[in-house]
Order: C-alpha cells, then structure tokens, then sequence
C-alpha cells in the first residue's frame, strides 16, 4: 500500500515535547510542500495530543519503460523493497527533525512509525476516537478532515492517497455508527450539553444563561450553544472576559448578550438553561431568587448545571417542581458510568477496525490488480503492435512470401504470449509451489476451455 505514518501522541511524548514539534498555521503548508519532493503525498495531523505524518512511499521509477511482458508477469516494476520504504521513513523522521530545528536523536525515542496495513489500522483507530486520551472522542475525526482539506488545498494529496483517506473516512463513520464507543458523554462539558438534549427539543427557541466566563463554562457555553440555543446570556464581574466569550459565540442566527452580574436576579428569569462555574465563596442563586424567576416563567422548566466548587446554586432548589438541578458530582457519577460503557463498546469497536481493515486492504488489491492487469496488456500490446509492424514491413518487399511471414508472425505471437505463463509455472515447479502450478495450469487450462 506504501503508506506510513510516522508521529508522537499523548502516550509516547511529554507536552513539552508534543509542543515542540507540533505543526500549525503557516507551518503546515510549508511542510506539505517540502513533503511532497520525496513522498507521493501527505497529510499531516496535529493537535495538543499528537503530531503526525501519514505519507506515501513514491513508487520506484521503471529503469526501462519498455519493459517486456514477460518480464511484467513475472516481476512487478513498482514493488517495494522493506529496505527503500525504511530509507524513506528516516528521510520523513530526518526532515522532521530539521524542520523543527530539533536533533534527531532527541526525537526518535518519542517517534513511532507504522506501515501498511498497520499504518491503515492506525489512522482508522484515530478517526475512531479509539487512540485518543478521551476514548471516542469525537472532535479528531473533524481535526483530521480539516487536515486533507488543508493538504486537498496544497494539491498534495495524490489519488492514492485519497482513496485511502474516503476508506478511512466512511469506515470509521461505521465505527461510530455501529458500536457505543462514542455514545455516551465522558467530559463535563459533554454531559452537560447532553442533559440539555434530554431536556428541551426545541432549542433555537431556548436561552441559555452563563454564569461566569471560566474556562469550564466556556466549554459548557461552546458546546451547549453548538447545540442550536438560539440566545446566550452571559453574567460575569470581568466585562473584558464576557466579551471575549461573547465574540467566541457569536453566529447570525444566535443572539450573545453581556450583562452585569448584579443583573443576575433579573435576567434569571429569561433562562431556560443556566451554567454556573464561579469563583464565589457565597452562593450566586438561591431558592427565593428561583422561585421568583420561575413565576415570571410561568412555570417553564428549567435547567441548571452547577460545576461550581463551593456551589453558586443552592441546593434545596433541586426539591423545586420544574427545576433539574445537576451538581458537579451528579456529573461526575454519570461520566464515571459512560466511561465504563466506552471501555465495553471499545472491544467491539476494536474487532470492527480489524475487520474493516482486512475488507479495505482487499479493496486495495483488487484496485491494484486492475491497474497491474492494465499496464501488462499495455506492454503486451506494444510488443504486438511491433512485431506486426515489423511482418507489414516485409510483406511490402518485392520478393516477400506472404505465407512465410504470417507462419513467422504466429510463432512469434505464441511465443510472446506463452512465454511469461511458461516461466512462472517453471519458477514455481522449482520452487515447489505447487499450489501457484496448480492455480496457474488450471486457469491457463479453463482460458482455453472457454475459448
């Protein structure tokens, strides 16, 4: 297949390192360019927990175009030796290396590198979500489409290479589809923004109301907003931190508003969804300010998720008819249970990649072949073609005998066409293989029959 892949990850590279050799921005179009003079293609995937090349090993150049056929059946012109594909792996590690302006021997410890069909196997697992430090997370398998696009763009990405990519893509789309791996919600923020799918349907008619502008509620507020809440309210002490967030929300068909958090009571009332994570010592919501907003609500449910440690939600509003009160130890217990779920899903997600390896490798060969049987009747066709040329040529002269030629023709035509079957049966017989003589004298016997 010639693939490699060649890279560092969260298991086999500390952050430090993964920083150092990670490749964005400018970065990564300036390294597809400089990839594609000794590869025939490349696609480079990097994000905070890995770094990685995945590269076709260029076929080696035919010494003699005009190849015989005979020479065709028997030898392929575009195999590779274990030992050129390694030579081209330490050019891909050396080139790394010098890039980064790191020394080789640094980096190769932390480098793994796989081929083939274990290369396949390998970039299947990471489009599955299987190689990652959250199991069946699902934002690599987006990552890596952002990396062809980017190599799509490069015009480095050659038609091997992106048939293998569509392979990659649709079976790991199977993966997820028909195992659990990535069912159930693993970080706080994902639970969170699945208990808001339990909850409420119509969600471009929903409001969401954020309590504090950390990072933890700005993941919470990222992915429950991707969920299509169709307004963001955001109550927070810093103004400069709410808008920052507020701009990271932004989208034409999402109102994002700033407001003080002293408005809080008041615009408690307008959400539907709140997401609390301060800093506070003192609690932020308590019963009396529920009650009043849930009587302005007319008595609309409402959900709220408190990761706050202490909390900002007081917790005898979780016995309030209409409210979901979820604490970060409620989340916590349901993530500790998906967790275990992943791991279980993650065997029969295991065994799916091998097999869809096995059915993609099949593929290939098949895909192959053709191309093989091709280029074999190509140069079967032009040593013909000469030989007939050469037989027109002599029946042009004034002292041709016609039937002399054609007789020469035939035994030559016979010649060329058995040659190469004759050959492979004799290398085989030598060899003892006498499940390849049994397979080529009964092909080459039921190729007559036919006729």
């Amino acid at each position: 297949m010639r693939l490699v892949v060649i890279g560092v990850n969260h298991k086999t590279a500390p952050v430090a390192l993964r920083e150092r050799l990670a490749l964005v921005g400018d970065d990564v179009n300036v390294a597809l360019e400089q990839l594609e003079a000794f590869t025939d293609g490349s696609v480079i995937v990097s994000t905070c927990n890995r770094t990685e090349i995945y590269a076709l090993v260029p076929q080696p150049v035919e010494s003699e175009p005009a190849q015989s056929a005979t020479n065709a059946a028997t030898t392929s012109s575009t195999t590779l030796s274990a030992a050129a594909i390694s030579a081209h792996i330490i050019k891909i590690k050396t080139w790394l290396a010098e890039f980064k302006q790191l020394p080789l021997a640094e980096i190769e410890p932390h480098l793994y590198v796989h081929r083939d069909t274990h290369a396949l196997t390998h970039w299947l697992r990471v489009a599955a979500g299987l190689d990652s430090m959250i199991l069946g997370e699902p934002q690599i398998l987006g990552q890596i489409k952002r990396a062809v696009h980017l190599a799509q763009d490069q015009k480095v990405l050659s038609n091997q290479l992106s048939w293998i990519v569509d392979q990659v893509f649709a079976a790991a789309k199977r993966v997820r589809n028909e195992t659990k791996v990535g069912a159930q919600a693993v970080s706080l923020s994902f639970a969170a923004a699945k208990l808001v799918t339990q909850i409420f349907d119509d969600l471009p008619s929903r409001t969401l109301l954020v309590v504090a502008a950390g990072e933890m509620n700005r993941l919470v507020a990222t992915h429950i907003a991707g969920l299509g809440v169709g307004r963001v309210i955001i109550c927070n002490r810093n103004p400069e931190r709410a808008e920052a967030l507020a701009a990271e929300l932004h989208h034409p068909n999402r109102r994002v508003e700033v407001r003080a958090l002293a408005e809080l009571p008041q615009v408690l009332g307008e959400a539907d969804i709140v997401s609390s994570c301060s800093g506070s010592m003192d609690v932020l919501i308590d019963k009396t300010m529920t009650l009043q907003a849930l009587k302005r609500r007319r008595y609309q449910p409402m959900l709220m998720i408190d990761l706050a440690v202490p909390r900002d939600i007081d917790s005898t509003i979780g016995r309030i008819d209409d409210v979901y009160l979820y604490s970060v130890d409620d989340l916590q217990h349901v993530i500790a249970g998906n967790i275990e779920q992943r791991r279980q899903a993650a065997v029969d997600a295991e065994l799916l990649v091998s097999q869809l390896v096995v059915e993609m490798d099949r593929r290939f060969q098949v895909r192959q072949v053709g191309k093989d049987i091709q280029q074999y009747r190509a140069r079967t066709h032009d040593q013909v073609d000469k030989l007939l040329q050469a037989s027109i040529a002599k029946l042009q002269q004034d002292n041709a005998d016609p039937e002399d030629i054609l007789t020469e023709l035939s035994r030559r035509l016979t010649q060329t066409l058995t040659h190469a079957p004759s050959k492979l049966m004799r290398k085989a017989a030598r060899q003892g293989d006498s499940e390849l003589l049994d397979f080529v004298v009964s092909g080459l016997q039921d190729a007559h029959r036919r006729r």
